[in-house]
């Protein structure tokens, strides 16, 4: 390899260093000339910089390094994938031919570059986790599982390197994706240990302060948390080794994440959670021998500590879906403490904490064969586009999650389900047509409800009646993913068919009448009347909640009162004007704003529902009227990333915060008149902040004031909100949006 002006000292020494770690880790797979082929072409490319530091510094071609070592040793990817993703970035600069990768290597592997391809260009397209490009991205994915792993290897390798980042929003957004994505996307493919340090990753990210809470925790107790783990290993490793029986045995710590997640759960703080490591026994078996020696161990601990029943998981009689096999037992340890106890073997071990690189590894499976079944249940979370992305992705992640279940068709069939589902799951999982014509079932020959929670090794006959159709109340219990989207999406359906005849009942009944009511007068009174969408507005009317007429007339009246205050507008008082004050529209003048991807110069308008000032943190919204800008609080920001996340773009601000700005604040205070005299001389004394009005009312010995003022930025603005409410007398300051 040769070297590269742009490799420090210390960079090259690392990256021969990692090279050599990374042929050496795949010398079984390596052709016998795959090496010289590789240094051969990226000789020039190196010579290219394709593998150039990016925007935060971070080498390109280190990051490559980093992330095939992962892919390769923690996940175990061999020489096809390997290729392509050392290979992806030169094609991906056009500095090697997609037809040059394929003579000198194989189809296989520029099968696996065009792949990456595909998923790079959703990113370049700016592929926010809640935009329609989620479900593109996921396709992408279930295409071939080789792109979801070497993915995931990248976005490990580049939440380690979060502190190089210089944006705290790009670091966010990288934590973000990889919660909602990557970490259950590693937990279905068995890869916990990676799961794991993604999730801790991205809790250090996006709560920091949470995370270290946690951590210096952990710090605080491991002494007595080890002396514990010793005061119950000991006794069980004296009784092990009476059997013969070779073993490892300690106390894991579980992860940051994990504690976290229970406390949440829970709802209790750091020293309310006492399971905070699990003991596992790892037994080094013949493999004819392995299922009746975890058994062996399982009776010894079990005569020594009692067990939880209840709390009891058997992965050896049937492993879980991705491969994993273990016994947990829970049991009342020393001073009555409840502890975790895990019993595998290496073998089990290793497939628990590298789940396919191990799999492959012990079943002789080759990487580009088997997951059908993980690629089906990716598609199937795919199936309808009746739901939000956000809905989506928190369907996605939270069956990914799930443990599983298996029980029996009437014919005898295995099907897997999530813990807690029901019947009417059982039902959808067989059909949809089946699931929305369901009334009841029979499980285990007994006659139960749709809503009957099944168990392991349940036998379950479904119950169906042409006469049924899918209800909302059903969404109340199921709890799998296919589940939830079928349901929606009949009542989406059955929603747009009666919407469609109540639309043209009122439209008749508008017409018999002849009264003249046009489109825009009859949306103002639906938003008027408080409907959130317009399909509520007819359901209420064939639901006979809202009668025609009635709301006819309502709406003739509305459209009278319209024109009339159109009328009297030259009369309004000057004193109404002046209470109504606007933010202020910035153009591109010395407040620039960079709009994606560092553009500037683009037309945009500050929104007038959250009016946000220099220095607010704020995105894009492309409407029809043109960009607007909004605070990432704005009081619509939420509805406007659940159904509109494709159209959401990234924005910030530059230059320097001259212009000036119309804020509104809300202070609440004693009914006293010097505080309001006081009030209004800190806000004159404030530099770059003049006071343009006020409104007082007093009420139940409180004054409710309204000060609108014109500030520079959203510093100035902080720094005097802090002064104001340090007034003597004042209870609240507060900015209206």
């Amino acid at each position: 390899m040769e070297e590269s002006k742009f490799f420090t000292e210390e960079e090259k020494k690392l990256f021969f260093s990692k090279y050599r770690e990374l042929t050496g880790a795949l010398s079984e797979s390596l052709e016998k000339d795959d090496a010289p082929k590789i240094r051969q072409l990226l000789k020039p490319v190196v010579a290219m910089e394709c593998y150039g530091r990016d925007h935060n510094g971070i080498n390109g071609l280190l990051r490559n390094i980093e992330t095939a070592l992962i892919a390769t040793k923690d996940i175990g990817l061999k020489r096809t994938s390997i290729l392509a993703l050392i290979l992806y970035r030169p094609v991906l600069k056009k500095a090697i031919s997609i037809e040059e990768i394929e003579k000198t290597f194989s189809a296989e592997v520029s099968l696996i570059i065009n792949r990456l391809l595909k998923t790079s260009d959703l990113y370049a397209r700016n592929t926010a986790i809640n935009s329609d490009n989620f479900h593109h991205l996921l396709f992408s994915f279930a295409e071939d599982v080789r792109v979801i792993l070497i993915m995931i290897a990248d976005r490990l390798c580049m939440m380690r390197l979060g502190k190089a980042m210089t944006e705290e929003k790009e670091r966010m957004r990288l934590a973000t994706e990889v919660s909602y994505i990557y970490a259950p996307l590693a937990h279905r493919l068995g890869l916990y240990k990676i799961k794991s340090e993604l999730e801790d990753l991205s809790l250090k990210y996006l709560d920091p302060n949470q995370y270290y809470r946690i951590k210096d925790k952990l710090n605080e107790t491991k002494r007595s948390r080890d002396e514990y783990i010793g005061k119950f290993i000991d006794p069980v490793s004296r009784e092990l080794e009476k059997t013969g029986l070779t073993f490892d045995i300690k106390g894991r710590t579980k992860s940051i994440h994990s504690i976290n997640t229970k406390m949440k759960k829970q709802k209790v703080d750091f020293e309310g959670i006492y399971d905070l490591f699990a003991i596992r026994v790892v037994l080094n078996s013949a493999p004819e021998k392995e299922r009746s020696d975890c058994w062996q161990a399982f009776s010894i601990i079990t005569d020594m500590y009692q067990p939880n029943p209840k709390r009891m998981r058997d992965w050896l009689s049937v492993p879980k879906g991705n491969g994993y096999e273990s016994l947990h037992i829970t049991v009342l340890g020393p001073s009555k403490r409840w502890v975790e106890v895990q019993i595998r073997t290496q073998r089990m071990d290793e497939i628990a904490e590298k789940g396919l690189a191990a799999h492959w590894k012990y079943k002789g499976v080759h990487e580009e064969r088997g997951l059908d079944d993980f690629l089906a249940d990716v598609r199937a979370a795919l199936e309808n586009r009746s739901s939000t992305p956000m809905d989506l992705m928190r369907e996605f992640k939270t069956d990914f999650y799930q443990d599983e279940i298996y029980v029996f068709t009437p014919t005898g069939d295995l099907l897997k389900l999530g813990v807690g589902a029901t019947v009417l799951d059982f039902a959808f999982a067989i059909h949809s047509k089946i699931g929305s014509r369901c009334i009841s079932g029979k499980v285990n020959g007994k006659n139960v409800p749709i809503r009957h929670v099944l168990n392991n090794g349940d036998s379950i006959e479904v119950v169906t009646s042409p006469a049924q159709t899918p209800k909302r109340d059903w969404l109340s219990f199921v709890a799998t993913a296919k589940a939830r989207n079928k349901i929606k999406q009949a009542l989406r359906e059955e929603e747009a068919r009666t919407a469609d005849l109540a639309k043209e009942q009122i439209q008749r009944r508008i017409k018999n009448r002849k009264v003249d009511i046009d489109e825009p007068s009859l949306m103002r009174y639906i938003k008027k009347k408080g409907f959130k969408t317009v399909t509520d507005f007819y359901l209420a009317i064939s639901d006979g909640k809202l009668d025609i007429n009635t709301a006819i007339d309502e709406c003739v009246e509305l459209e009278q009162k319209d024109r009339d205050a159109s009328d009297r507008t030259e009369l309004r008082s000057a004193e109404d004007f002046v209470a109504n004050i606007e933010a202020k529209e910035l153009s591109t003048h010395q407040d620039v704003l960079i709009i994606d991807k560092n553009l500037t110069g683009i037309d945009y308008k500050l929104a007038k529902c959250c009016n946000p000032i220099y220095g607010d943190p704020v995105f894009g919204f492309v409407s029809t009227a043109g960009i607007k800008i909004h605070r990432m609080t704005c009081p619509n920001a939420s509805e406007m990333r659940n159904r509109f996340g494709y159209r959401i773009i990234p924005a910030e601000w530059s230059g320097k915060g001259t212009s000036g700005y119309i804020v509104t604040l809300r202070i609440v205070g004693n009914d006293d008149i010097g505080i309001v005299t006081n009030i209004t001389s800190v806000i004159s004394k404030e530099n770059k902040v003049s006071l343009r009005s006020i409104n007082i009312d007093s009420v139940d010995g409180l004054f409710q004031g309204t000060f609108s003022i014109t500030v520079s930025d959203a510093s100035t603005l902080t720094s005097l909100t802090k002064k104001l409410q340090g007034v003597k007398g004042v209870k609240n300051v507060g900015r209206l949006q």
